[in-house]
């Protein structure tokens, strides 16, 4: 079931308990029976490995060996947590469903911010309205109705868990009477069920930094739901969805922008205005460049998280064609054609220049 060799060591065997663990467990296959079934027989493999007497008995008689004069096993996936409680509290904080290791942190909340280019470049607090549980207003988070209160549960003495003996083991499970809460409600708030918990609505600025990417994530420690019994509260996790600009394609900090020149600028060069996120650069084209090549504008484009400057404009040169030239213009152009010995199409006459002029 484990997946070891006979002759593992005891850090072994926890190492690979732990990893079959973490997948079988409850809270990540929320509904699953077979998971929940294979993670009971996991851990009552564990259970008889771990114990040098019932490993002996199980190497000498078998699966028949453990269970004679050691009781039957557990009954639920809550004894396993209380029976094994060092091993899920490195691996899930100490939080377990029905657990009674102190109070359980409240759920994590997912809320979407959505943002210009702009708003990117420059940072933005912005508001956003969220829907979580909260300590209930009427009770104080006591579960209690008005004027009661909860009192310590009798069956465990207020400490959530219970011992029985299975054999001559001791094994601490928790308590049936409240649950691992280590008190009991007897009379509940009508307003939150006894849970202690309400839903309740709630604005909360978010601070976002500039240079954020599209899909980057900020979480807010503690301003997700609360817990019960005073636990720590979850996390609020915001999604931050950047809009596109049709000026631009980003890559990471850098901006990608086309700019239109014509042939001259390029032949002989030029200094051009191109877009930036704040008003307009100078860009300068250098002699000979050739259509379709990148020029870069140092410094002008999204800022770095990380605080290291910002990134680069990188300008994507376009020839534009003219589609239509003046007399004067097309005789300097054929001029020009022929002193470098080119061959061009010959000027057009009669009904076809005409209907051109027109």
């Amino acid at each position: 079931m484990l997946g070891v060799e006979r002759s593992v060591d005891p850090a072994e065997l926890k190492r690979a308990y732990r990893k079959l663990a973490m997948e079988l467990h409850p809270d990540r296959n929320p509904g699953d029976k077979e998971s929940e079934s294979r993670f009971k027989e996991a851990s009552e493999a564990y259970q008889v490995l771990s114990d040098p007497d019932k490993r002996a008995r199980y190497d000498r008689f078998g699966h028949a060996g453990p269970s004679a004069g050691f009781g039957g096993g557990f009954h639920d996936v809550g004894d396993i947590f209380s029976a094994f409680s060092d091993i899920f509290g490195d691996i899930f904080g100490g939080a377990r469903p029905g657990g009674g290791r102190g109070p359980a942190r409240g759920s994590d909340i997912e809320v979407r911010l959505s943002m210009t280019l702009a708003e990117a470049f420059t940072g933005v607090a912005r508001d956003v309205k969220i829907l979580r549980r909260a300590a209930c207003t009427q009770c104080r988070g006591t579960g209690a109705a008005a004027g009661t209160t909860a009192e310590t549960c009798q069956h465990c003495g207020g400490r959530g868990q219970v011992m029985h003996s299975q054999g001559f083991l001791m094994i601490s499970t928790t308590c049936p009477v409240c649950r691992g809460e280590g008190r009991v409600v007897r009379k509940p708030c009508a307003s939150c069920d006894g849970t202690g918990l309400d839903h309740q609505e709630e604005v909360l600025q978010v601070n976002v930094p500039a240079g954020v990417e599209d899909g980057s994530t900020l979480r807010l420690v503690g301003r997700g739901e609360a817990a019960q019994q005073g636990g720590h509260h979850g996390n609020l996790y915001v999604i931050l969805r950047v809009q596109g600009d049709e000026r631009f394609e980003r890559d990471g900090a850098d901006l990608h922008a086309e700019v239109a020149v014509s042939f001259p600028q390029l032949a002989l060069g030029d200094t051009v205005e191109v877009p930036t996120l704040d008003g307009e650069g100078a860009l300068d084209i250098p002699p000979g460049t050739q259509p379709g090549e990148t020029v870069v504008l140092r410094g002008r484009g999204m800022p770095r998280l990380d605080g290291r400057g910002r990134g680069d404009i990188v300008a994507h040169v376009k020839l534009v064609v003219p589609s239509a030239m003046s007399a004067e213009e097309e005789a300097h152009l054929r001029a020009y054609a022929a002193s470098g010995g080119q061959r061009i199409s010959p000027e057009r006459g009669g009904f076809f220049k005409r209907k051109k002029k027109k």
